[in-house]
C-alpha cells in the first residue's frame, strides 16, 4: 500500500531537529521511530499516532480522530488522524509532538532489544 508522500515530508519537517528518528516500513505505510520506539506513521493518507493508552482514550472525541483498527480490533494507544485533522502545520505538529512524547517516555531501545522475527515451522 502506498502512503501520502507529501504528508511524510511534513512529518519529516516536524521531526527535522531530532537526530534519533528512523523511518521504517510498517503497517503497509511508513513509521517514524524515536529512540527505537514507534511514535507516528502514515497509512495511505492518514496519520497514525502512538500514545499512552489513557491519553489516546481521552482524545477519541477529538474531531477527525478514530481508533486504529486495521486488524478489525482497536489497538490500545494507537489512533488514526484523518487528513482534515492534520491540515495545518500547527495541528500536525501537535499530533507529532504528542506521539514523540510517548516514545521519549520509554527507555531507549537498542537494536538488540528489538523483538526477534519469528521462525516459521517447517513441514517435515
Amino acid at each position: 500500500m502506498a502512503y501520502d508522500e507529501k504528508l511524510a515530508e511534513r512529518v519529516r519537517a516536524a521531526l527535522a531537529k531530532r537526530d534519533d528518528v528512523v523511518e521504517k516500513r510498517m503497517f503497509g505505510g511508513i513509521a517514524f521511530m524515536v529512540r527505537g520506539h514507534m511514535s507516528c506513521g502514515i497509512v495511505a493518507s492518514t496519520l497514525m499516532v502512538r500514545l499512552v493508552p489513557a491519553d489516546a482514550d481521552g482524545l477519541m472525541n477529538e474531531p477527525h480522530v478514530r481508533s486504529m483498527d486495521f486488524t478489525g480490533r482497536p489497538m490500545r494507544g494507537f489512533l488514526y488522524v484523518d487528513p482534515a485533522g492534520t491540515r495545518t502545520a500547527a495541528t500536525l505538529r501537535q499530533w507529532v509532538e504528542r506521539a514523540t512524547a510517548y516514545a521519549e517516555a520509554q527507555p531507549v531501545k537498542t537494536r538488540s532489544q528489538a523483538p526477534k522475527p519469528k521462525r516459521l515451522a517447517r513441514n517435515r
